[in-house]
C-alpha cells in the first residue's frame, strides 16, 4: 500500500524518495556513458568518477550525521546511520572531493562537467518527482487551477506544485544540454552554461516553495544560496572560456 513518503511491502517499508533517488542515480550513470564520447571524455574513467561521487556522497553524509550528534550515534548507531542526511554542506564537501579526484586522475574538469550536465538534470528530475510523490518541498498556497493538495496536509489546501516546476526545468535543461553536446563545441561550453541556468531556474521556482530556515539571518533559503553559488560558478567558468585562447579551450 502506498502511503505518504513510504512504500510498504509486507513488513518492509521503503522510502519513496529513496526509490526515485536510486532510479535517478542509475539513469544518470547510464547516461554518462553516452555523453562521454560527445564531451571527449574516456567513458570508463567517467564511470569511475561517477561511482566515486556516489560513494563520497554516501560516506560524507554518514560522517556528518555522526559528527552532528555523537551521543545519539553511540546510543542508537544503526538508527542514526539510517536517517536521510543529504544536506547542502554534504553536497559541497562531496563536490570538493570529486574535484580532487578529477585532478588526481588528470581528467579534464570542464569536459567532465560537459558530460555530466545532462546526467545531473536526469537526477534532478528524478528527485523532483520523488519530492512530489513524497509530499516534501511543497509550495506556497495558491488559487491557481493547477494547484495541488499535498498528501497529509489538511491546513494549507491547494499549493503550488513546485516539485513539478522543478521537473519541467530539469527536463528542459536535459534536452537543451543534449542538443548542445551533439553539436560541435569547445570544452567547457555545456557544463557551465547548464550550471548557471539551473541556478537561475532553481532560484526562481524556489520562490514559490514554502520557506525554510535561512542561513545566518539571510532573507533567502539555503537552497537559493546554493542556486546563486551555482549561477556564479557557471558564470565564472563561462567568462574564463570566453577570454581563453582557442588552444586553451581545447585542452580544458
Amino acid at each position: 500500500m502506498l502511503i505518504p513518503g513510504v512504500v510498504r511491502v509486507g513488513a518492509l517499508r521503503i522510502p519513496v524518495f529513496g526509490v526515485f533517488a536510486a532510479v535517478g542515480l542509475v539513469a544518470a550513470l547510464w547516461l554518462s556513458q553516452r555523453t562521454a564520447k560527445a564531451a571527449g571524455v574516456d567513458a570508463n574513467k567517467l564511470w569511475d568518477a561517477g561511482m566515486f561521487a556516489v560513494v563520497a556522497a554516501f560516506v560524507v553524509s554518514r560522517v556528518l550525521l555522526v559528527v552532528m550528534d555523537v551521543k545519539a550515534f553511540l546510543a542508537y548507531p544503526l538508527l542514526v546511520l539510517s536517517l536521510p542526511s543529504l544536506t547542502y554542506g554534504g553536497i559541497a564537501i562531496t563536490g570538493l572531493l570529486v574535484w580532487w579526484w578529477l585532478r588526481w586522475k588528470k581528467m579534464p574538469v570542464l569536459r567532465v562537467m560537459d558530460a555530466w550536465a545532462p546526467c545531473a538534470m536526469v537526477l534532478w528530475a528524478a528527485l523532483s518527482v520523488g519530492h512530489f510523490v513524497e509530499g516534501t518541498d511543497a509550495g506556497m498556497p495558491t488559487k491557481m487551477p493547477w494547484g495541488v493538495v499535498t498528501a497529509g496536509d489538511h491546513v494549507l489546501g491547494k499549493v503550488h506544485p513546485v516539485q513539478l516546476y522543478m521537473l519541467g526545468a530539469a527536463i528542459f535543461l536535459l534536452v537543451w544540454s543534449l542538443r548542445l553536446l551533439q553539436r560541435p563545441h569547445d570544452a567547457g561550453v555545456v557544463g557551465p552554461r547548464v550550471l548557471q541556468d539551473a541556478g537561475i531556474l532553481y532560484f526562481f521556482f524556489d520562490m514559490f516553495a514554502q520557506p525554510l530556515d535561512a542561513i545566518g539571518g539571510l532573507w533567502i533559503d539555503p537552497g537559493q544560496v546554493v542556486a546563486l553559488a551555482c549561477f556564479a560558478t557557471g558564470m565564472w567558468w563561462t567568462s574564463r572560456w570566453l577570454f581563453a585562447s582557442p588552444p586553451q579551450r581545447e585542452i580544458a
